[in-house]
């Protein structure tokens, strides 16, 4: 029966994604309350990439601090659980800081570490930015700055050169 639940909650989260990038879809508002929806049960089951989407949503969109406090907690969770996206999240959530998670450097320092090192560019590219400048409580250190911006560049390279093969196969 788990794995039945496991097939479905998959599946749901398909259709949400296909509800939210779908471009020929009107965008009502019947249509967004759905695929929200799909999102919440996804992340409610466990779902570790519907944690991350609908986490980020709630945390960024959100109206009310309860709904950004929620979509932290979904965040955190997907980032304890490896999603590179959720870790570089998480550490905006400590750096920036929110009603639930108060700012905490070196929580943004560990989770952005943790996503840079996973081939996140965007997190190496901050660490690299903060070790430049001396920002997040960490020292200024050209040899830290090096590391991490090595790494950001090697991570951009990669990412545009599967956005390039991925358009290459859509037609």
């Amino acid at each position: 029966m788990q794995q039945a639940s496991s097939l479905f909650t998959r599946l749901e989260y398909r259709l949400a994604q296909q509800l939210f990038h779908t471009r020929w879809l009107p965008r009502s508002p019947r249509t967004q309350r759905l695929t929200m929806h799909l999102f919440q049960r996804c992340a409610d089951a466990g779902h570790p990439a519907a944690l991350s989407v609908y986490g980020h949503m709630l945390f960024h969109r959100g109206i009310t601090p309860q709904d950004k406090a929620r979509g932290a907690r979904y965040v955190l969770e997907a980032a304890q659980g490896d999603d590179t996206r959720a870790q570089y999240q998480a550490g905006q959530i400590y750096e920036y800081g929110c009603a639930l998670y108060p700012r905490r450097d070196d929580h943004a320092v560990t989770w952005y570490a943790r996503a840079g090192e996973a081939g996140h560019s965007l997190a190496a590219a901050r660490l690299a930015r903060a070790y430049r400048d001396g920002e997040l409580g960490l020292p200024v250190d050209a040899e830290r700055q090096a590391h991490w911006q090595t790494l950001a560049d090697r991570f951009t390279g990669l990412d545009e050169a599967l956005d390039t093969n991925e358009a290459g196969t859509r037609h």
